[in-house]
Parts: structure tokens; sequence; C-alpha cells
């Protein structure tokens, strides 16, 4: 699915667009919405979108201006007016398409396959960039960082550096090792596979913890590891036989 984001300075015009993408089952999870600059900035930085859909024409910042605002994006722009002369801006800005409003649902399907192509390249040119740092010795890959999107900031980390990893619904907050915790937009599951060859075990559905911060495993109570820094993780029935084979193989 598209993880996209509508910005909008008219709430029924996202209601809309909410309406045709529903209706025509296209694969698009709507993850925010915003109806000002200030608000979409915010909304962006939280969710880390795939693909935005930006009213142009917006009171104090245009979505033009909205763009320039970001350091940098990665996600990509289908730009939404009522107005036509704003098609070669729109261009210049790298938007995947422009559509006029009210928006033509045929269009809005062009648009969402050209948006799955390009995700989709995203991501085999990511995972072939991961699999070069696997294939690299095990002393070289202990430098890999992570790019961790929070509201604030993207900050590189260090594998090292992760304590454990705590799911929350389709969030994952990152706990490190200065002792400051980081909450991005993503599913626990994207990073279990990304971080297995760093030796982190997924004990639990809701958990992944860094193997070498492991103090012990106590079997009673249904089973829980306990970390360096006193904290428990529960170990899940389906998860224990694993998580026993990982610790035996890992740690000699």
């Amino acid at each position: 699915m598209i993880r996209a984001v509508i910005i909008d300075d008219e709430k029924n015009n996202i209601d809309n667009l909410v309406g045709l993408l529903e209706k025509h089952e296209l694969p698009v999870v709507i993850v925010g919405s915003a109806t000002n600059a200030t608000e979409a900035l915010a909304t962006i930085a939280a969710t880390n979108p795939d693909l935005l859909f930006l009213d142009i024409q917006m009171p104090k910042k245009n979505g033009f201006e909205v763009l320039k605002s970001l350091p940098h994006y990665q996600f990509e722009v289908i730009f939404v007016t009522a107005f036509d002369q704003y098609g070669i801006q729109a261009v210049k800005f790298s938007a995947i398409d422009y559509l006029l409003k009210p928006i033509n649902p045929e269009e809005l399907k062009v648009s969402i396959l050209k948006v799955q192509a390009k995700v989709k390249q995203k991501k085999q040119n990511f995972q072939l960039e991961n699999l070069m740092e696997l294939i690299k010795d095990k002393d070289s890959r202990k430098d890999h960082k992570l790019a961790l999107a929070s509201t604030k900031e993207i900050r590189f980390v260090n594998t090292g550096e992760i304590f454990r990893c705590e799911s929350s619904n389709a969030y994952t907050q990152f706990f490190l090792t200065d002792g400051k915790n980081i909450l991005v937009s993503k599913p626990i599951f994207e990073y279990e596979e990304l971080l297995a060859p760093y030796e982190f075990i997924r004990c639990h559905q809701s958990h992944l913890v860094n193997i070498k911060f492991i103090k012990s495993l106590v079997k009673e109570d249904g089973g829980y590891l306990v970390l360096e820094d006193s904290t428990r993780v529960p170990i899940s029935r389906g998860k224990k036989e694993n998580v026993l084979k990982a610790l035996n193989t890992i740690k000699k």
C-alpha cells in the first residue's frame, strides 16, 4: 500500500479525495492530512509518507512554498488544484502528476499507477543497497547506520547504538544506548529483516532486541528477557524456540 498525506486548505476536498480512493479501491492508505502549511510540515515529518497530494493554492504559503520549506524530501508529489496555470511550475518541482479539481477518477487511477511504479523502484534500490552492506564482512557491517525519521529530525543511528525496538500499531519506538528514544512511523516488521544480520531477535510480536544487551532469559511467568538496563521484554510462545536457538548460536 502507498502511504499518503493530503494537504488541502478545504476539508471537504480532503474528504472527497479520500472518498474517491476508497470508492475505486486504489492501493493508498491515508496516514495524515493538513489544511495549512504549518500543519503540513508537521504531518509530513511525523508520517514520512510515500506520496503527497498537495493543493497549490492555499493561504499564507502555497503548495510550492511548502516544498521549498523542506530541506529535502523523498516522497512523490501529486499536485491537486482548481487552476490550470500552474502546470509548468509543477513540472519544475518534479511532481509525478498534476490533477485538476474536480478530480477525474480515471486520471487519479493513472497517477496512482505512476506512484506505484516509483515506490516499487525505490524499495528495490533500497534492498539492493542493503544487500551490498550485508555481503561485506562482519567487521565492516558493525558500522552500518539506519536513518530514523522522527517529527523533529532524521537521526542516523549505528546499529550497535540500538538497545531494542518496540511496536505501537504502525509505529516503532527505538530505544538507544544514550537513553534517548526515537518514534518512527513504520511498523516493526520492516526492521526485523533489516536488523537480523546485526544480531537482533524478534522475541515477540511487539519487540525486537539487540542480543548483545541481553543479560538473562527467565523461564517463569511465560518467559521473558532481562536486558542490561533491567528492562523485561516478553517472549511469545511462538517465538520461544527461535529465541533459544539464536541465543545458543550467537552467544557461544
